[in-house]
């Protein structure tokens, strides 16, 4: 049995399943035909860290400073001086930032959850986060904990909890947000395979990630939006702990053969989300390219106001300015002194800057296949 099939077979167990793997369908109207806005009653993300909003801290402690001092002003569960790109995400459509599913004090559901955690990888990984930094919550366990909350939050919804948990009527009415892959990608290269051997489980990863999409839709949701991985040959913890030749480094100063492996994986990214537009009648899905835009603010950094693009803020020493036994927030790992001209963050994330700069490209539909803006998601355009 392949990968992918024994996880849609473990959902369908764990759940219980019956019939087909599209199942409890709720009756909902069908997509928005009108050519006005959308209006999202809430957004439930799926991801990695390039989407957590505190997930990981929440369940293994809280991330340190100087992380958040640009926008928070203190650690707010984001590996990242301030916003992320869902969190401008959630702003623009006048929604307050996703509180992690994870986080028990302070949350506020009624608007969405945020099921990402920093580390999460689309198949499980076989072994521990202090082993290896990635999280034991996959995307199949994100869904097994959205499924648990779509079936438990609209009869919870009572007393105190009205105003704290969503509406039955939300979760057909919610944009479904991906931001996940690039872990799988470089989970392979730091257990020692090739790039080619981590070319050849691509198809199992895009298989499983479209099988999440099904059942997400077999729940009601109708509304996606799908952000490719990013150039992770670009990033100052791949460049720094990996053998590179010098005739893998393009002009820019990035490593060629990881970011032509995100450009495959991208592609069948791509291809799925095409399928599954055939496949699911009722289904918004926008694949968002957020791999050219980043390529494009590294290749044009000065152009764009940043500086040092291939070198983290916050970090030490080395060319890259990231040492993985002197991370950021460590003694020796200290934050720059201008984090808004700095592309990456800490070597693996991006900054405030960064994110706001991407989002910023990719809101009005330039980057999205079909090229419709964020706000007109909910419109179904083959």
């Amino acid at each position: 049995m392949e990968y992918g099939d024994f996880c849609a077979l473990k959902v369908l167990i764990v759940l219980g399943l019956l019939h087909s793997s599209i199942v409890e369908c709720r009756v909902v109207p069908e997509t928005p035909t009108a050519a006005g806005p959308c209006k999202f009653a809430a957004i439930f993300n799926f991801g990695d860290s390039n989407s957590d909003t505190g997930g990981l801290s929440a369940a293994f402690g809280e991330i340190g400073s100087p992380a958040g001092e640009t926008f928070f002003g203190h650690p707010a569960g984001r590996y990242c001086d301030g916003r992320l790109k869902i969190d401008f995400i959630a702003e623009s459509f006048g929604l307050p930032f996703l509180s992690a599913y994870l986080d028990s004090v302070g949350t506020n559901f009624s608007h969405g959850a945020n099921f990402a955690t920093a580390g999460s990888t689309i198949r499980p990984q076989n072994t521990t986060l202090r082993q290896s930094g990635f999280s034991p919550v996959s995307l199949l366990d994100q869904f097994v904990e959205f499924s648990d909350f779509y079936h438990r939050a609209p009869a919870l919804r009572k007393g105190i909890y009205t105003e704290l948990l969503p509406t039955a009527e939300a979760f057909t009415e919610a944009l479904y947000t991906f931001d996940i892959g690039q872990n799988d990608l470089t989970a392979g290269y730091f257990s020692r395979m090739s790039t080619d051997q981590v070319k050849d489980f691509v198809p199992d990863l895009i298989l499983n990630l479209s099988n999440i999409i099904r059942y997400i839709y077999a729940r009601g949701g109708r509304y996606f939006w799908i952000h490719n991985t990013g150039p992770v040959g670009c990033l100052p913890y791949v460049m720094d702990t990996q053998l590179i030749t010098a005739g893998q480094v393009d002009h820019i100063g990035c490593a060629d053969p990881f970011n032509e492996v995100a450009k495959y994986f991208n592609s069948k990214l791509k291809e799925a989300v095409s399928q599954l537009r055939d496949e699911l009648p009722l289904a918004a899905l926008t694949y968002v390219d957020v791999n050219s835009v980043m390529y494009d603010l590294y290749e044009h950094a000065t152009k764009y106001g940043f500086q040092h693009p291939l070198k983290a803020c916050c970090g030490h020493g080395g060319k890259f300015n990231y040492n993985q036994h002197h991370g950021c927030g460590s003694p020796l790992g200290q934050s720059c002194k201008e984090p808004s001209k700095a592309i990456n963050w800490d070597g693996v994330h991006y900054t405030e800057a960064g994110n706001k700069w991407v989002f910023d490209k990719i809101v009005n539909g330039s980057y999205s296949d079909p090229p419709i803006p964020l706000h007109m998601a909910c419109h179904r355009n083959p």
